[in-house]
């Protein structure tokens, strides 16, 4: 699905449930070659000269003293300097202390997705640490194919709406079909409005373009922190370029070995580990919305709730009615982070007494839809990115069937949707380039792998495997709730990374934090 920190990132399942469930599909974990830690250490190719040596001509932006400028990467990097150039956004706030400056800290708050430009603007660089940004300049770059990078777009705004209200749990070969054709709807908007970049961005390529950053801003080394698909981006960097590794800290980890099929499933399972911290803090509550009893009995009023949905909608006082699939989008929404749940119990309650503004303003929030209905970039960059980085997890609606049991035992109430999110890669119109596959980054510097036990959208053991599977990674555990950790309030994750991030000293092994 997505991530989130201020501006909400990973999504992994697919477009739309499709960003539900990903925005399943959404972490992406596999990438397209080059493979392995094989190209820091050569020189620079003479066509790539020009990118690697161009000056960043930066103007005042955003206020508060942001500057932007624009950075040119090639379309393709196996033809550089032939073909169409892209211009990727970056902006920046210089260091705030007048001590010795460390360089840069580039920051991505996952995705696949996710404005970097925007996530900087409006958090990192005024909600990380004062002495962390007294030390750095705070520097990100929305990848190729995001938000102001060239954006990919796909549909009208109000094909959109319709597209985000489909039935993503068919009862039959009719709703099955009018899912498969919403998909396929989707997919050619893609071909039609962005066929020209859409078949360049891999995760693979938003790397490589990082280190051509890195040597416009004068940096010897990349210092990176990354949230849910950022922390792929910055394991695939550094598994390209182990030796300009500085100081990476990856928060909210994905697992690079898996399918998209077991991205999916996990992550089923891990909003339905969220649910459940939720449904035992509601059900402890006078007035909880789902009852006063157990979990259990919590789970089958939330699964009764979005079955009467699904043939009786409810109003929500404007033209968009409240079915099953927003619903169960305004729900997983609020799995991310366990500082919504109050919202969320506030939703439920309205929407079981017949208005469902609250859950859809969740649901809004999640897809990244303004009041003015217009919808950010983040729900077509998401498949996109994802699309290209693995192959799909299903390939046909009787592949879906059968994997809905399996959906269904790792989560009762959002197993079925989910698995149906997964089917949209089977329609993209540009055929993988990536493959699920271990990264390493061999004679890297220490690097810090953050998980959280009850992420739902980036399950802990993804943490662990990524911890294991790069040579000089440190794995930091928070035992707690929501996706991700660092700057969610816990001071012993905070002042790890903190000290990791100004000194080079990463936390000691099996380091835990509550």
């Amino acid at each position: 699905m997505h991530t989130r920190h201020s501006s909400r990132p990973l999504r992994t399942l697919g477009a739309a449930l499709t960003a539900a469930a990903l925005l399943s599909s959404g972490c992406s974990a596999g990438a397209s070659a080059p493979r392995a830690a094989s190209l820091s250490k050569k020189a620079v190719p003479a066509a790539l000269k020009p990118y690697y040596e161009q000056t960043l001509s930066w103007r005042p932006c955003g206020g508060a003293d942001f500057e932007c400028a624009t950075l040119k990467a090639p379309l393709d990097y196996a033809r550089p300097g032939t073909g169409r150039d892209l211009r990727l956004a970056v902006s920046r706030k210089k260091a705030t202390g007048t001590g010795r400056r460390l360089g840069s800290l580039l920051v991505n708050p996952g995705g696949p997705g996710g404005s970097a430009v925007g996530y900087l603007q409006s958090f990192a660089a005024v909600g990380y640490p004062a002495r962390v940004r007294a030390r750095y300049d705070m520097v990100a770059m929305d990848p190729r194919g995001v938000a102001e990078s060239e954006p990919i777009t796909c549909l009208s705004d109000k094909q959109m709406d319709t597209f985000t209200q489909t039935d993503q749990t068919p009862d039959g070969r009719g709703e099955t079909d009018r899912l498969v054709a919403a998909y396929k709807k989707f997919a050619r908007g893609c071909a039609t409005r962005s066929g020209g970049i859409l078949g360049h961005v891999s995760t693979v390529e938003a790397a490589r373009d990082m280190d051509v950053l890195r040597a416009a801003l004068g940096d010897r080394k990349l210092t990176y922190v990354g949230a849910s698909y950022g922390t792929f981006l910055g394991a695939t960097y550094a598994d390209l370029y182990p030796h300009r590794v500085g100081r990476l800290v990856l928060d909210g980890a994905l697992d690079p070995t898996l399918s998209s099929r077991r991205i999916n499933r996990d992550q089923t399972a891990g909003f339905e580990t969220a649910f459940t911290a939720f449904a035992k803090d509601c059900v402890r509550r006078t007035g909880c919305p789902l009852g006063t009893g157990s979990v259990a009995t919590a789970r089958d009023r939330l699964g009764a709730f979005f079955a009467r949905l699904d043939s009786h909608p409810v109003r929500t006082g404007e033209s968009r009615a409240l079915g099953e699939p927003l619903a169960t989008i305004g729900v997983i929404s609020a799995m991310y982070d366990e500082t919504a749940w109050p919202q969320l119990r506030t939703a439920l309650r309205s929407a079981m007494g017949g208005h469902g503004g609250g859950l859809l303003n969740l649901a809004d929030l999640y897809y990244e839809r303004d009041a003015d209905g217009s919808y950010a970039n983040l729900m077509y960059a998401n498949p996109a990115v994802n699309c290209l980085d693995l192959p799909p997890a299903f390939r046909t609606p009787a592949d879906v069937r059968k994997a809905v049991p399996d959906f269904r035992k790792a989560s009762p109430v959002f197993g079925k949707a989910l698995a149906w999110a997964a089917l949209n890669c089977a329609y993209w119109p540009v055929r993988p380039t990536g493959t699920a596959h271990p990264l390493h980054a061999r004679g890297a510097a220490p690097i810090v792998v953050v998980g959280t036990t009850r992420d739902p959208a980036t399950p802990y053991p993804w943490a662990r495997a990524l911890a294991t599977q790069l040579s000089s990674a440190t794995l930091l555990t928070y035992d707690g709730d929501g996706h991700t950790a660092y700057g969610r309030g816990s001071g012993c994750i905070d002042n790890a990374i903190n000290t990791y991030l100004l000194t080079g000293r990463p936390p000691a092994p099996h380091t835990r934090c509550h």
